[in-house]
């Protein structure tokens, strides 16, 4: 029995700009078949697999401040677009600060694809089965983007608008993704469903978090980020409301379990049916409320 060898990868010019006006103005001249190259771990599969026709490869890692990572008390934490997920979960102040982001990170493939995939890589990827963009929309990440007319910033609330699509504009480069400091009290808790233990998509992925909050009858804060179940990464806004009203207890997680399964819209593909995700969108919600109430 024989098997036929992956094809290979296509032709393709690899592009080194010096500056980021240059970067800017190649890809905004040659839009529609050049792409920002950062870690590739996405980018030369789906060119292998004839996703992807790029005629070019725009590399921007070292590019003001992509490679870098800090941390500010007041303005939070910046990662730099080409820093890779493993220098980022084993950052310090990562690992004290943001935990969640952590958690998310480590349930990404393998170790080895982690020293070459970034986090920003996987928000532009704009999977709805993302790993780590449940953790950054519930930190209430931030992009820091630059392009030929100059830098802006955009919540990561706005970046999606489909499978794949994304608000950057022929010439935009994503710099950097910035964190706000977690309100005090700030706890998390990502689970996933796939079909291996370790390195497969998500199934299903569910991202909760609470903090507490003097504003909310109930003193807190609770919200859900569903992965692999919408044409884009999915915030449950009437979870939030929920329990802006209730206290996390076993009947109120049992709605929030309800709520998420109505809202989600999955779809039926070769990883399950969309019946059977909308199934463990409520039992994983359930799973990882559970998982906040024991922290409270």
């Amino acid at each position: 029995m024989s098997r036929e060898a992956h094809p290979a990868l296509p032709e393709f010019e690899y592009i080194k700009p010096k500056t980021l006006p240059e970067a800017c103005g190649f890809l905004e001249e040659h839009a529609g078949e050049a792409r920002p190259l950062l870690g590739g771990t996405d980018i030369f599969v789906r060119m292998r697999d004839g996703a992807f026709k790029d005629k070019y490869l725009v590399d921007i890692k070292g590019l003001d401040g992509t490679d870098e990572i800090s941390f500010d008390p007041m303005e939070g934490l910046t990662i730099g677009a080409a820093v890779p997920m493993n220098r980022v979960s084993a950052h310090g102040t990562v690992q004290e600060k943001y935990p969640l982001l952590v958690e998310a990170i480590d349930s990404v493939a393998s170790y080895q694809l982690r020293n070459r995939a970034t986090v920003v890589g996987n928000i532009c990827n704009a999977s709805p089965a993302g790993d780590t963009i449940g953790a950054c929309l519930l930190y209430d990440g931030v992009l820091h983007i630059h392009g030929t007319n100059g830098g802006r910033k955009e919540p990561l609330s706005s970046f999606f608008k489909g499978p794949g699509q994304i608000s950057l504009e022929p010439g935009d480069i994503v710099l950097a993704l910035q964190l706000p400091v977690p309100p005090q009290g700030f706890t998390g808790k990502y689970v996933k469903l796939n079909r291996n233990n370790r390195g497969d998509l998500a199934i299903v992925g569910v991202t909760a978090c609470s903090f507490p909050h003097r504003e909310t009858p109930s003193g807190l804060s609770v919200k859900v980020a569903l992965a692999s179940v919408a044409p884009v990464p999915l915030v449950v806004p009437a979870v939030e409301r929920l329990f802006e009203k209730e206290k996390l207890t076993e009947a109120s997680i049992a709605q929030a379990a309800q709520i998420a399964m109505d809202a989600c819209s999955p779809i039926d593909d070769v990883r399950g049916t969309a019946r059977y995700r909308k199934l463990m969108v409520r039992n994983l919600t359930r799973q990882a409320l559970s998982a906040l109430q024991a922290n409270h």
